[in-house]
């Protein structure tokens, strides 16, 4: 990248995100048929500006609104979600560094956001016990840190230029966030993913050997949860915006299949596939279920918003307890979607030329994340009970 990325307002971010997302539903089908990482994708998304969204004004950023990138997300996501999941955890280490960072420190890594670098992730582990065990260790080592450790699921890290790394301080210490270069020695991130889905995402593994990080690239994390917080929430906005696009997506390439190519069944009497009354209803019933979760993702975000603006224990709830409703409502119409779009198209939609089987796919390992189970539970518990929701990353 040569020029410095543009500095947007929410305006010209929403209609970044909206070029962006022609451009990528272009080749989306070819890049998941082929498994064609989207590194020059992921480059213009760099290069217009819209992964600095987030960064706070102080530090020359736009300061947008979590409403504002949640509406980024699910634009992008209907033109790829596989490019739309890659800086997800950009996104929420942006956020991270605006809560749990020196100012120092700030001032560094938000000047390497608005020059257009990029942050992976290594956060999840294989092997452990659940999502929240995690082994790597940040040891002691003259004045800064050596790192070891092997993480999976590292979506972003192929293309960054930063690893956040989530690890111990000491054996068994507090979590921190190590930030260690893409290219540091003892960095070694492979290409080992094969999901069913979200094919070209690249999350796969970071090992870790002897990795020195120095004292000022060693940030915060386990105090983030001391105390009311909407970190949780942020993350699980973007990853409901994913969704929420993938469900759009596959409605609209189910429509225009329908309207194009689909043979009406004879019983129907009608010229037009889509003039079948049942086509019609199903096509309203899954309507029903997209628009849901676009007001719901509308809805979420205004909540993080208003979390941002008055963080206290009642509007960190609200926005939690808004953000699962909304991640139950477009996991389930990502998947629901994906799905019937053979209903309503007949068998030619099944043609492995139309890949129009990446939607199912990619929802159904999209939403693989979390269990949508979880958020109903919580928020059955405070809605029938008055259980308060949990306090950890994710909610």
């Amino acid at each position: 990248m040569t020029a410095r990325p543009p500095v947007l307002d929410a305006g010209r971010a929403v209609q970044a995100a909206r070029d962006q997302s022609v451009l990528l539903a272009k080749d989306a089908a070819a890049r998941d048929a082929d498994r064609r990482l989207p590194g020059p994708e992921v480059d213009a998304l760099s290069a217009s500006g819209l992964l600095g969204i987030t960064v706070p004004a102080a530090y020359g950023g736009p300061g947008l609104r979590a409403s504002v990138a949640a509406e980024v997300f699910r634009l992008l996501a209907t033109g790829d979600p596989n490019v739309a999941q890659i800086p997800q955890s950009h996104f929420v280490y942006v956020r991270a560094l605006r809560d749990r960072a020196t100012p120092e420190q700030q001032s560094f890594f938000f000047g390497e956001v608005l020059a257009g670098r990029r942050f992976g992730n290594a956060q999840a582990e294989p092997g452990t016990r659940h999502v929240r065990d995690l082994r790597t260790t940040l040891t002691p080592d003259g004045d800064g840190w050596r790192l070891d450790g092997v993480k999976g699921y590292s979506t972003g890290a192929l293309f960054a230029d930063w690893i956040p790394v989530l690890a111990h301080r000491g054996d068994g210490g507090p979590l921190a966030v190590a930030w260690v270069r893409r290219d540091a020695g003892g960095v070694e991130v492979v290409d080992d993913w094969n999901g069913l889905g979200q094919r070209t995402t690249a999350s796969g593994t970071v090992r870790l050997s002897g990795v020195r990080v120095a004292a000022e690239h060693v940030t915060g994390y386990a105090e983030t949860f001391d105390g009311p917080q909407v970190h949780g929430a942020f993350a699980q906005l973007l990853h409901a915006a994913i969704d929420t696009g993938i469900a759009r997506a596959a409605l609209g390439d189910a429509a225009e299949f329908v309207r194009a190519a689909s043979r009406p069944y004879p019983d129907a009497g009608v010229d037009r596939h889509a003039d079948d009354p049942l086509v019609a209803q199903a096509f309203g019933e899954l309507e029903v279920a997209v628009r849901s979760a676009e007001a719901l993702l509308h809805a979420a975000g205004r909540a993080v918003d208003a979390a941002d603006r008055d963080l206290d224990t009642g509007s960190a709830r609200e926005a939690g307890l808004a953000v699962a409703a909304v991640r139950v409502a477009s996991s389930r119409a990502a998947v629901e979607a994906g799905s019937r779009l053979f209903e309503l198209g007949g068998t030619r939609s099944a043609l492995a030329t139309l890949n129009l089987d990446r939607h199912w796919r990619n929802a159904r390992t999209h939403t693989l994340h979390d269990p949508a189970a979880w958020k109903l539970q919580h928020l059955g518990r405070w809605i029938a009970g008055g259980a308060e929701p949990p306090n950890h990353p994710q909610f």
